[in-house]
């Protein structure tokens, strides 16, 4: 089959050469992501080499300290594209609840279901000793916070519940929590529904349901005015 000639403009238009290496260099680094993240979770950090991640992706080992510098900076993207997957799969789940008990069960339930947060504390421990990385981390740790509870003060607003913390404090201690119930529990050996059941516990309330039509709006259980409705349910 005979080459598609090359159009004109790719070649006379320097910024569409621009864009067309911007989009392969955008490409390459995703798949050098997507094999660095199977094989650091298969062998872990000193058990995957830099040869074996350009194998894996079908590229050349120079290609990755072109894009990433080190191993240990490419593990720590890994980890941290990882977990902003997790935080957008673990909101998805809970778009489906209607009940702040059902929403606070697919939180935990979708954030134990995987290896993700253990594999992004490994990475923490990694900027104690390379500050040069730590950066962003604190930017995923932001987005997770941010974006948590952002989503969390929409479901909030969509039912009418009450909340028994601002959005934003909320969104920190489930994901400070949840780090440590499944770091532990890495660490145990627990099963993922084991993990689950130990998280819900350690949450506890977040919020509570109302049967009352006030409109979509943010309460905060204590509010001046709030009474909580005597059939009301509580998140656990």
């Amino acid at each position: 089959m005979a080459p598609e000639p090359v159009s004109d403009l790719a070649v006379t238009d320097p910024k569409h050469a621009v864009r067309a290496t911007r989009s392969a260099g955008r490409k390459m680094r995703s798949l050098l992501l997507d094999a660095a993240s199977r094989l650091f979770r298969e062998r872990g950090l000193s058990g995957t080499s830099i040869s074996d991640i350009a194998t894996a992706a079908n590229a050349f080992p120079s290609q990755i300290t072109y894009y990433f510098r080190t191993k240990e900076a490419l593990f720590v993207e890994t980890a941290c594209r990882d977990m902003l997957y997790l935080a957008r799969a673990t909101e998805q789940a809970a778009l489906k609840a209607h009940t702040p008990r059902e929403y606070t069960h697919a939180l935990a339930e979708t954030v134990t279901a995987t290896d993700s947060v253990a594999f992004f504390a490994e990475a923490l421990t990694l900027t104690r000793r390379r500050q040069d990385l730590a950066p962003l981390v604190e930017r995923t740790i932001e987005r997770l916070h941010s974006e948590g509870a952002r989503a969390y003060a929409g479901q909030v607003e969509r039912h009418g519940w009450r909340s028994l913390r601002a959005p934003e404090e909320s969104s920190r201690r489930f994901w400070a929590v949840a780090i440590g119930v499944i770091v532990e529990g890495f660490a145990m050996g627990r099963a993922p529904d084991e993990m689950c059941s130990e998280l819900l516990r350690a949450l506890g309330a977040q919020a509570t349901a109302t049967s009352t039509d006030e409109g979509a709006r943010l309460r905060l259980v204590g509010e001046r005015g709030d009474q909580t409705s005597s059939d009301g349910e509580t998140a656990s």
